[in-house]
């Protein structure tokens, strides 16, 4: 899934989608002074973008900025290390079609059987860490972030009504997957 990220300038949303569209909103808009943050829309977290040069020389940086790595790239295998006791490289070696393919199955179903879970556990995180910086200060921010927490949407969405508009609806769409609705972090 392709990384997207959400700009603000104060409370005003300026930009969304890929980090070159982003990185160009941000650039286009930054002369007026005040500040501006851009958040990942996946992790919630605050990133930063080069943004010296022309808008062809920041959008090549950004493209630039994914290093390769071994392994083969066409069909999205990433080779890394992993560190295993011999006992577990033991057992991988014994099982039918290796090493890879087991760990692939092993990951696979630890995915599906949590797969909820950890969605729940990262949409929750990351609208918090969004809510957290860009609503902090606004009322009942604590009431609404034990909210998406507890799982409470119709708390969440009472106590987030008084936010400004563009931040409350970014919070509530990180949120959605918290509440078990499907992940549309493209927005």
């Amino acid at each position: 899934m392709e990384m997207t990220c959400t700009a603000f300038q104060g409370m005003r949303k300026i930009g969304a989608g890929s980090p070159a569209e982003v990185a160009l909103a941000v650039k286009h808009a930054r002369d007026s002074g005040e500040a501006i943050l851009v958040f990942d829309n996946a992790t919630g977290r605050q990133i930063e973008f080069d943004l010296r040069g022309s808008d062809a020389e920041i959008v090549a940086r950004l493209e630039q900025s994914e290093p390769r790595r071994p392994g083969r790239p066409k069909l999205g295998v990433t080779a890394r290390e992993v560190t295993l006791l011999p006992r577990h490289w033991d057992w991988l070696a014994a099982q039918p079609g290796g090493a890879s393919v087991t760990l692939r199955k092993l990951v696979d179903a630890a995915r599906n059987a949590n797969g909820g879970r950890e969605r729940t556990r990262q949409a929750q995180e990351a609208s918090d860490r969004f809510m957290m910086v860009m609503a902090g200060n606004e009322p009942l921010y604590e009431e609404a972030a034990r909210a998406l927490y507890a799982g409470d949407y119709h708390s969440f969405t009472d106590l987030t009504e008084g936010w400004p508009q563009e931040v409350r609806d970014h919070a509530r769409h990180l949120s959605e997957p918290a509440f078990g609705w499907p992940d549309t972090s493209d927005a």
